[in-house]
């Protein structure tokens, strides 16, 4: 851990235990969906932007979309940082930070950066920052019954024992389709961006009256609740 007020850039400072502990249940969703998964870490002044891929395609002949999801949290201080790193490095260091004896919950939590970053083709694939227009929303429930629907799919078309290339393919046939649960304003939004709104956390288990916002700009759309935001690269 480190006092609030040094000025290192090598990690980032969370608030407290509790956002550690938040963070690392992010990563770890984005680990299952790929064990190897790498997060790109932004430390953008007092906030950090955890970027992780959910699909995205394996070549140039891949027809999977890009579907990113994006956690952000504040900081206890200000952090000059953008690595791309394996999510299992920084997992490890936020389960030994929020495991430690004798910690206090409410005190800042260091992590540091881990020394090797990782390629990752999705990395260098920039979202705007600006620029967005609503489309509207749509009901969280709605998005949840896409993402079961499509997970069913899968499981269902992947013959047993397939290798990865044959269960890229069917993840990318899948994922890569629009079912029209989209708002009616707006581009085809393909199914793997309900996949990923549902298996990062950002639906919440209470849906009732929860909605999902959808914002545009560009080609990208971008999908967001309380806990956290997907952005989508669309076909026009």
């Amino acid at each position: 851990m480190s006092d609030p007020g040094d000025t290192r850039t090598d990690g980032f400072l969370l608030q407290d235990r509790q956002d550690a502990a938040d963070l690392a249940t992010y990563l770890s969703r984005a680990r299952s969906v790929d064990p190897q998964a790498a997060v790109r870490l932004q430390g953008l002044d007092r906030v950090l932007a955890a970027w992780v891929s959910v699909i995205h395609p394996a070549g140039l002949l891949d027809t999977a979309p890009v579907v990113l999801g994006l956690r952000t949290m504040s900081l206890a201080q200000s952090c000059e940082l953008d690595v791309t790193v394996a999510v299992a490095a920084i997992t490890d260091r936020l389960a030994r930070e929020t495991g430690a004896r004798g910690s206090d919950d409410d005190a800042p939590v260091w992590i540091s950066a881990p020394p090797q970053e990782v390629s990752a083709s999705w990395a260098g694939i920039v979202a705007p920052r600006t620029g967005w227009r609503s489309l509207g929303s749509v009901p969280a429930h709605r998005v949840r019954d896409v993402a079961h629907r499509g997970i069913r799919t899968v499981s269902d078309s992947v013959p047993t024992n397939s290798g990865a290339a044959v269960v890229q393919k069917v993840r990318a046939r899948v994922w890569g389709a629009g079912s029209g649960w989209g708002p009616l304003e707006g581009p085809e939004i393909p199914d793997g961006a309900a996949f990923a709104l549902d298996v990062l956390g950002f639906i919440p288990a209470s849906e009732s009256d929860v909605h999902v916002a959808a914002e545009a700009s560009g080609q990208w759309v971008r999908l967001s609740t309380g806990a956290g935001h997907v952005l989508v690269k669309v076909s026009r």
